[in-house]
């Protein structure tokens, strides 16, 4: 089972999910599944066809916003502030290593107004490093 990293009350991280972990969602209470990792990147991991049936047998709502080598996109970004605009969900996003789904949900807080600093001590916290992204979170803030 993956560990499911807290970036605030109601969205966590986690790396790759196998079928297994989306029953320890609904058991966890998470209302939305994202995947942030492409069809056919590990074609021996569980596809996203896979994985929102099973969160759908779950009564799990499922979303994909896939984030390949090419980066961050601004309709990506924009896609995950509107997949995160609901205060009643609890989500869970995942990828490879997690790392993709907290920076598009840095993108996402910052494009919201978040302020930076918090976005990156969020992140820490649970695990990751935003530098690597940190001047598109500045850049997406001051707007």
């Amino acid at each position: 089972m993956n560990e499911f990293r807290k970036l605030t009350d109601s969205v966590f991280a986690s790396a790759q999910i196998e079928l297994p972990d989306v029953a320890a969602a609904k058991d966890d209470g998470f209302t939305l599944i994202i995947n942030n990792r492409p069809d056919g990147e590990d074609p021996s991991a569980p596809q996203g066809s896979e994985i929102a049936a099973a969160a759908e047998q779950s009564g799990i709502a499922y979303l994909e916003i896939p984030i390949g080598h090419s980066g961050f996109s601004e309709p990506q970004v924009d896609e995950m502030v509107a997949a995160l605009a609901s205060d009643d969900a609890k989500v869970l996003a995942y990828c490879r290593s997690g790392t993709r789904s907290t920076f598009l949900w840095s993108l996402a807080q910052a494009k919201n107004g978040g302020n930076p600093d918090e976005i990156a001590a969020a992140a820490m916290q649970a695990g990751y490093d935003i530098s690597p992204i940190r001047p598109m979170i500045d850049m997406l803030a001051a707007r």
